[in-house]
């Protein structure tokens, strides 16, 4: 297929945009400076004589070039975003109007406590709903995101064993099916990590698992639901076998949207538990702000949870800020300065108090239900890498692809001219040329039914045999086309140069 050309590059209203430094037109910047006044050189020798590079625009061509670039962005406010393991769900714009109120975007940690007790009020609300629906004993607000909560967990459960004189258990038991910080976490605490493998549905091996257990072992990190969008349904067992053997439960929460208000963790045998604010209770996430990653914990871990720590005093609150005092006794410090995501804190709250528990439990049950209806609805052509039902998030193999000469990779570029963000892929690394698709609570039927009807077109012309050139070629209809994504990884251009043979500029590739 061969793309249309235009004159001036443009494809309609989609404008060519080039780099800022490249439209840099002297003196069209419409400020007047006086000139610098004389002073005394005190910069050793270090004064600049060269132009700082900053491009000369007028303001609406400034406008314009952010406006396009802009445009180019895609987001869930645009459309349909199935990327599995990630949860990219629509933000009721509610919760940003109360994180705007001025009572709470106005504040600073350094006020007087008297000053901010409704922002003191505001973590504890947020903190109780956590404990509430968890069934757990405390919970550590500080942590900003998923894998700080995972560190927060495991520092809490090495201050625990050490404390207890175990001192010696200096291995993480870590399941394939696991996140992959999860790992990474272990061993930035100091931990080795051991592996235990999944078995043939996608879940732990509890007799592998069974068979690492030994007095070196300090804990389990089990993902649940896991990776793979499947309920860890021997987790009680687990549980019961990792105390046996002296260690703790760790249970990574990433993916806690798809259980809450259905069953209570502390029900589980869990130690410690992060929860991602920015997933199961609705507030920015990627690029569109931060997260937060709060981590509760059981009775045996609590006296060691980070400071600062929030506590109620009659009828209002004061907060503990230095381990080894007060109510800190126990703590193993402070992992972030002062008291955590508080926006997030705002959103998530507005969030909860908004839907109550009756809303969340139907909001899990919903995004159950959508990841279903889609493993359904595409195993007509797709196919599933695993048998049964799912949780949140459906994952197929490419199995479907055999013989086609057509990658799970262009799969992902061709869904891009059909207008659909691609699914996540080639993750979980358990399977084989791995899509995994999470459609989240917040999408209607038509919207899902929309983007199955593009999927299953797609895996139909590829098992024709007839369009390998034009899968090779996608995606055709977007701004740019597909890029040789090994080169720009291994040598990225992350620096804008003139070129100084020909005056030419030099662009990222």
């Amino acid at each position: 297929m061969t793309k249309p050309t235009t004159a001036s590059g443009n494809r309609g209203l989609q404008l060519e945009q080039s780099l800022i430094f490249e439209n840099d037109t002297p003196g069209m910047t419409a400020v007047d400076l006086p000139a610098a006044p004389k002073v005394t050189e005190r910069l050793g020798g270090l004064k600049n004589t060269r132009a700082i590079g900053l491009p000369g625009l007028a303001e609406p061509d400034v406008v314009r070039h952010y406006t396009r670039l802009s445009q180019k962005n895609y987001s869930i406010d645009s459309g349909f975003y199935p990327l599995g393991s990630c949860t990219m769900k629509h933000n009721p714009r509610l919760n940003e109007k109360m994180a705007r109120l001025p009572g709470f975007a106005d504040i600073h940690p350094f006020q007087p406590l008297s000053t901010v007790q409704g922002g003191l009020e505001l973590i504890d609300t947020c903190a109780r709903w956590l404990k509430d629906l968890t069934g757990m004993a405390a919970v550590a607000m500080s942590p900003a995101a998923g894998a700080h909560g995972e560190l927060c967990g495991l520092m809490c459960i090495k201050s625990a064993h050490e404390a207890n004189g175990q001192g010696h258990r200096k291995t993480i038991l870590v399941p394939e099916s696991a996140h992959g910080t999860n790992p990474a976490t272990a061993a930035l605490c100091g931990y080795a990590v051991e592996a235990i493998p999944a078995n043939a549905e996608g879940r732990v091996d509890v007799a592998a698992l069974k068979a690492h257990l030994r007095p070196e072992i300090a804990a389990v990190m089990i993902t649940n639901p896991n990776t793979c969008g499947l309920f860890e349904r021997d987790c009680i067992e687990i549980a019961k076998v990792i105390h046996d053997a002296g260690a703790y439960f760790y249970m990574d929460g990433a993916n806690y949207n798809a259980i809450v208000g259905r069953l209570r963790i502390a029900d589980l045998g869990v130690d410690a538990m992060h929860i991602n604010l920015h997933k199961t209770f609705s507030t920015p996430h990627g690029g569109g702000g931060p997260g937060a990653g709060p981590s509760v914990l059981s009775a045996k871990l609590a006296p060691f949870a980070p400071v600062p720590q929030v506590i109620k005093v009659g009828e209002g609150y004061d907060v503990e800020e230095h381990a080894g005092h007060g109510a800190a006794t126990q703590s193993y410090g402070r992992m972030k300065g002062y008291h955590g995501q508080f926006g997030v804190f705002v959103r998530a709250v507005s969030y909860m108090m908004a839907m109550g528990i009756d809303g969340l439990r139907q909001a899990s049950g919903d995004a159950v239900l959508n990841a279903n209806y889609l493993l359904a609805r595409l195993s007509e052509e797709l196919t599933p890498a695993f048998d049964g039902p799912c949780m949140h998030e459906c994952v197929f193999d490419d199995r479907f692809l055999k013989g086609t000469n057509v990658t799970t990779l262009d799969i992902a570029k061709a869904l891009i001219d059909e207008g659909v963000h691609p699914p996540t892929m080639y993750f979980p690394l358990v399977v084989h040329g791995a899509l995994l698709m999470e459609p989240t609570e917040t999408e209607s039927k038509a919207t899902l039914d929309s983007f199955i009807e593009s999927l299953l077109h797609l895996a139909r012309k590829a098992k024709s045999g007839t369009a390998e050139a034009e899968f090779k070629a996608a995606p055709q209809f977007s701004p740019r086309r597909r890029l040789d994504e090994t080169k720009a990884a291994r040598k990225p251009v992350l620096r804008w140069t003139p070129d100084a043979s020909n005056g030419a500029k030099q662009a990222a590739e």
